[in-house]
């Protein structure tokens, strides 16, 4: 049956073991735990992906069999094991899809593009509106959110160097087509997989922002020759991946660009992370994580080891008062919409002037609004609403 299901495209995993091994924090005297769990999902014929079964840590040479957890479980014990995946969760949703994917990776693009390429060049224009207020905020992250004695170091169950820890196995395994959606998805089987929304709206707003990214360099590269032939934006290429990136040219990353196509992908890249990519990670924090025990931040007891599971216990496991206050302080903080908010592609500043320019930059917005409009009508019919790639609530940049 298992090998019938996978071929079919029914069973998915999800996969927690960037936090095996993790040393888990200490608060206030009171050991923190951290679990890596292995989740199997099935896809059922009406579109719900659904768990099967939860594994809450990977298998240990010389230790007993790990308990796998099932719907047909009691209640408690599943509902546990369910909790301790949505602690990993937030873990990982923190570390490795928000920060680094998204903050980060918008800051080495920013900072490779004022290091390397001047005001004046269309590469500069193109992304400059993208990098409005990403220092700023990037600097607050460091100092108060993984800091020492940050946010993470007091109330996470990561914090005190896990976290740390976590960042960097993300760094190391950031590939470029983890970061390019119709490349994700295809590798992680999810292209046609329909209650996917983040699916769905990524590849629609991937296309529109390649094909406003394609009107703008044709404008300017008229050849591939005219590409390859670019010192500036070989520099630029070059100080992403191999500065930036710390050499990630063995993750896919390229130092050089050869061919329009080759660019406006990697532009488009660019575009996408610091708008749609980030803000499908940061608008869904208040929602998701604000009633703590869907995501909490910390887990006050160890995992499991068997079935024999009462209310007590999962009370027991969440956080306490103090942190789940502190959950909910910086969750509303993070999550926060701003109060200038400055929606994509809807900049007042002009960076390119002409007929051309203001033509493909006039078809984008277009597109961008018959996005936001189609997501609208499609809303209407979902119990719960996507909105997180609607057009108009994608800022610009990541400014928060």
């Amino acid at each position: 049956m298992g090998k019938g299901q996978q071929k079919a495209g029914t069973l998915f995993e999800a996969d927690f073991s960037l936090l095996d091994g993790v040393k888990p924090n200490v608060i206030i005297f009171k050991q923190q735990y951290v679990a890596a769990p292995l989740v199997m999902l099935k896809l059922h014929p009406d579109g719900r992906l659904l768990p099967m079964v939860i594994q809450l840590q990977p298998p240990c040479h010389g230790c007993p069999p790990t308990c796998a957890f099932l719907p047909s479980d009691p209640p408690m014990a599943w509902l546990l094991a369910k909790t301790w995946v949505r602690s990993s969760d937030f873990q990982l949703h923190q570390l490795q899809s928000h920060l680094p994917r998204g903050h980060l990776m918008a800051e080495v693009i920013a900072v490779a593009t004022m290091r390397s390429l001047p005001s004046l060049h269309p590469i500069y224009k193109l992304l400059i509106p993208h990098f409005c207020s990403t220092m700023e905020i990037n600097f607050l992250a460091r100092s108060s959110l993984v800091s020492e004695w940050g946010i993470f170091d007091l109330v996470v169950s990561t914090g005190s160097g896990g976290h740390v820890d976590i960042l960097q196995r993300a760094t190391a395994c950031l590939t470029y087509r983890s970061l390019c959606p119709p490349d994700d998805l295809a590798d992680r089987g999810l292209l046609d997989v329909k209650s996917s929304l983040y699916g769905r709206d990524a590849l629609r707003l991937w296309r529109i922002i390649s094909r406003y990214v394609e009107g703008m360099v044709g404008l300017f590269y008229k050849s591939d020759e005219a590409v390859k032939d670019d010192p500036e934006l070989q520099a630029w290429c070059r100080e992403v991946t191999e500065t930036g990136l710390q050499g990630a040219q063995d993750r896919g990353f390229p130092i050089s660009l050869e061919s329009r196509a080759q660019l406006c992908h990697f532009v488009t890249m660019c575009i996408f992370t610091c708008t749609g990519q980030h803000a499908s990670a940061h608008q869904g924090q208040l929602d998701w994580y604000s009633w703590i025990p869907n995501g909490p931040c910390t887990m006050r007891k160890s995992p499991p080891t068997s079935k024999d599971v009462t209310e007590k216990d999962i009370v027991d496991s969440l956080p306490n008062l103090h942190q789940a206050r502190m959950q909910k302080t910086f969750t509303k903080f993070l999550g926060r919409h701003q109060p200038v908010m400055v929606a994509l592609r809807q900049h007042k500043e002009v960076y390119f002037s002409g007929p051309g320019p203001q033509t493909v930059l006039k078809r984008f917005q277009e597109e961008l609004a018959a996005m936001d409009k189609e997501i609208e009508v499609q809303n209407e019919g979902l119990d719960l609403p996507y909105e997180y790639l609607r057009p108009s609530l994608v800022e610009s940049s990541v400014t928060i």
